[in-house]
């Protein structure tokens, strides 16, 4: 490992290494939980700040509880603004935690402005910047998550990369010398989670008994657009099942700007699901339509068939033999969802469910050179 970590020194030599982990939006709990877990497994002191930027109790608070997360150590309450106001005020009010905490490794999580706002400001404090989901790459530079990848894995000490595609990338990008393959968090906890509601089922608003599809709509770039917004919805009523969406605040305060109904159709807009809810309900899911990242690997895991309304995805591996198909024109999800469900084996390309063990293995036995 070569840069500012070898001014630094080696990693603590007495005591714990002490991990600060800095998360913010749902994703991000979802990869928290088998890290927290696993780091509390090994006795490894772990603090975890939250920049508030999911602040809605559905999307924050309820997820550390049904994932049996402890509570975060400091919460920033940072809140919804601009990419440039949110990132800055997250920028200026983690200096200080990160400052006063001295952590040995600053955790990072995924693409979103919480990372990137975390990762500035490990470097500029020279303190060592771990990215966990490293390598990512959508090659869509119009999708701020692309470039806040890009940007925190150039930044980073360890890339912890999910994937040997996302080996791939950072090999070509210069960093494969600081890059360590250790799988994907999300599938220990869904293995997990799985495990637990097929002991004890979880109540949703789903009523399963006949055929459905679970949605979510949440990018800018299909939220935004009140014209391509309303073809999506006028797409999902007239699927051949009910369409539970499951509506992220975004969506909810978009169309309600716009003047566009959810409730529609086939359409049943619930509120976001709880973890444990979403697994249950991909158990029973005839598929998913959805612009989301983590649901789309957690479809493909599961089994479900999944129509991406997205023209790209970062989750390549997911496209192989048409488990998912990606629908960039809102006239296609009809056909796309309509498709025969496939029949090929799905490969194993996220790892076997220790990618948290692994990622506090490399972060506890980094030897800086």
């Amino acid at each position: 490992m070569t840069g500012r970590c070898s001014l630094l020194g080696s990693v603590r030599e007495a005591g714990a290494v002490k991990i600060l982990s800095v998360v913010g939006a749902r994703p991000q709990f979802v990869k928290l939980a088998p890290i927290s877990s696993a780091a509390a497994a090994a006795d490894i002191e772990h603090v975890v700040v939250h920049t508030g930027q999911h602040y809605d109790e559905a999307m924050s608070a309820a997820f550390f509880k049904d994932l049996a997360i402890p509570e975060p150590d400091v919460n920033l309450e940072i809140g919804s603004a601009s990419h440039g106001a949110q990132t800055g005020a997250m920028l200026c009010a983690l200096e200080p935690v990160l400052q006063d905490h001295a952590p040995d490794w600053v955790l990072v999580y995924g693409d979103t402005n919480s990372t990137l706002a975390a990762a500035v400001c490990a470097t500029k404090l020279h303190l060592r910047l771990a990215h966990l989901e490293a390598g990512l790459r959508s090659l869509n530079r119009l999708m701020p998550e692309e470039h806040n990848r890009v940007l925190t894995d150039h930044s980073a000490d360890v890339c912890l990369a999910p994937t040997a595609v996302a080996m791939k990338h950072l090999t070509a990008e210069g960093l494969a010398a600081r890059s360590v393959l250790v799988g994907d968090v999300m599938v220990d906890l869904l293995k997990r989670v799985e495990t637990s509601v097929k002991l004890a089922p979880v109540d949703t608003p789903i009523d399963s008994h006949d055929a459905f599809t679970i949605a979510t709509i949440h990018r800018p770039n299909n939220t935004d657009d009140p014209a391509r917004l309303e073809r999506i919805l006028g797409a999902l009523s007239q699927l051949g099942t009910r369409v539970y969406l499951a509506a992220h605040p975004r969506l909810v305060a978009c169309a309600d700007r716009s003047g566009i109904a959810l409730n529609r159709g086939n359409v049943i807009a619930i509120p976001p699901l709880a973890y444990p809810q979403l697994v249950q309900a991909l158990r029973s899911a005839e598929a998913v339509v959805t612009d989301s990242g983590g649901l789309q690997k957690e479809a493909f895991v599961m089994g479900v068939p999944t129509t991406t309304l997205r023209p790209e995805t970062e989750w390549v591996e997911t496209l192989a033999n048409g488990w998912n198909v990606l629908a960039a024109d809102p006239a296609e999800i009809a056909s796309a969802v309509a498709r025969d469900r496939p029949t090929a084996p799905r490969a194993a390309p996220y790892g076997g469910g220790d990618a948290a063990e692994k990622t506090l293995s490399v972060l506890t036995d980094w030897i800086v050179a």
